[in-house]
């Protein structure tokens, strides 16, 4: 497989870009080797500037549930911009969407639209702040709720200690009022609350974490920590930013029937365009402004353009019930048969899957919190990795982020991924 496209623009990229990317984990650290320049991308596959063709099991980290660039999204984009691209002022769209959002998302009556996934999640805790006159708030180790200053925090060994920032350019001021708990330890966030009593305005986390790989939450453990939240006066805010209508219609909230107080969304509501939203209980989202205190605001917020892709996107699926059960299905499908596989060639491995989601772990450990993820080898995942593109199957270039799966992937796709696995396997042991 010839990349001497991509490799020319990564060496320009360097020059002018950061690393060479607009995001780090695109720049392949964590896998060795260059990136991949995506130059198309259709249904199932993507296709790079040396026209090598790959299967690919990200889908933009999440939104394209149906696969790339389907017809009745470009349509929608081509219909919108006639009209114009932006206008910074109120559209139809904009209630239209938030509308349907209420309809399908159990925890939100009122919703704003916001830009991204990070400024969703700093919004949310903003907000959950102002209602609650408090300025704490949990995090749990290993999730990722964006780059905003207060989520970049590590918080050591102790699940009581203040934490620490863990990115130069994050104040220890900032950092001071971010507590960092162990995800699937009830127990250790009981003694976190108490030991901050009165002090938390919010608890954020992932329902089902997908940026340490897959983890599942431990069964009650999101409805132990809703009694709690509901108990100590604390806001409970669900990040679906990757979850958000690709584990059901409503989202790991309806797929698990546990109902947060907010919930932050991502992509999907654009149809894979640059867009989030914020949303939650009516009295909580009556402080955002201008109905209430809370300061938030941004020029593109509901751009014409996003609003009618994202319209488009939720409609069919709200519209086709069949969407999730073909996901789970094909989830199924492809991690039955790499069990199977490493089963036989006695590798040691973890495998987290739920719905259109799964991460393989190399470890043999079961791998519940960040701490059992960080022992996986992730040397063997990079060949992993290198092995399974080297087979024309595109992977999310680190060990620690979930893949995600899409309607597009038919049997003959499905056949190719195992077969490439297999093929993988055999190379790297």
């Amino acid at each position: 497989m010839q990349t001497q496209q991509s490799h020319k623009l990564f060496e320009k990229a360097q020059h002018f870009i950061p690393g060479g990317v607009n995001s780090p984990v695109r720049a392949f650290r964590a896998v060795g080797g260059n990136p991949i320049f995506i130059k198309k991308a259709k249904g199932a596959y993507i296709y790079d500037e040396d026209d090598n063709a790959y299967i690919e099991l990200i889908n933009s980290w999440g939104p394209m549930i149906l696969g790339h660039n389907p017809e009745m999204i470009q349509e929608a984009i081509r219909k919108a911009i006639e009209s114009g691209t932006s206008f910074g002022a109120p559209t139809a769209r904009e209630v239209e969407i938030a509308e349907l959002i209420t309809q399908m998302v159990p925890s939100v009556e009122k919703v704003r639209m916001v830009n991204s996934g990070t400024e969703a999640t700093m919004s949310a805790i903003r907000v959950a702040r102002g209602y609650t006159g408090k300025d704490k708030f949990i995090k749990m180790e290993g999730h990722y709720h964006g780059h905003g200053d207060s989520f970049l925090i590590s918080a050591g060994s102790g699940a009581i200690t203040m934490g620490q920032p863990d990115s130069p350019g994050v104040t220890k001021g900032t950092a001071k009022d971010t507590l960092l708990a162990p995800f699937n330890d009830f127990e250790a966030l009981e003694k976190l609350i108490e030991a901050n009593k009165g002090e938390i305005a919010a608890l954020i986390l992932e329902p089902v974490p997908g940026n340490m790989g897959l983890v599942l939450p431990k069964k009650g453990y999101l409805e132990a920590i809703r009694d709690l939240c509901t108990k100590e006066a604390i806001v409970l805010i669900f990040d679906e930013v990757m979850t958000g209508f690709r584990l059901a219609k409503g989202g790991a909230q309806e797929r698990f029937g546990v109902t947060p107080d907010m919930t932050t969304l991502g992509k999907i509501i654009g149809g894979g365009l640059p867009v989030g939203a914020y949303g939650g209980k009516k009295e909580i989202m009556d402080f955002v402004s201008p109905a209430g205190p809370v300061y938030q605001a941004g020029t593109l917020s509901g751009n014409p353009i996003a609003m009618a892709a994202g319209l488009t996107m939720l409609h069919y699926l709200n519209d086709h019930p069949e969407v999730y059960p073909k996901l789970d299905q094909i989830g199924e499908k492809i991690t039955k048969g790499i069990r199977e596989n490493l089963h036989t060639n006695g590798m040691n491995y973890t495998l987290n899957h739920i719905g259109s989601m799964y991460s393989l772990f190399f470890t043999q450990e079961k791998v519940y919190d960040f701490e059992s993820a960080k022992k996986s080898d992730t040397v063997l995942f990079g060949k992993y990795f290198q092995e399974m593109l080297h087979q024309g199957i595109y992977l999310a270039p680190s060990q620690f982020e979930s893949l995600f799966l899409s309607t597009a992937l038919g049997e003959e796709e499905i056949s190719k991924i195992l077969n490439a696995h297999q093929e993988a396997i055999k190379s790297i042991t």
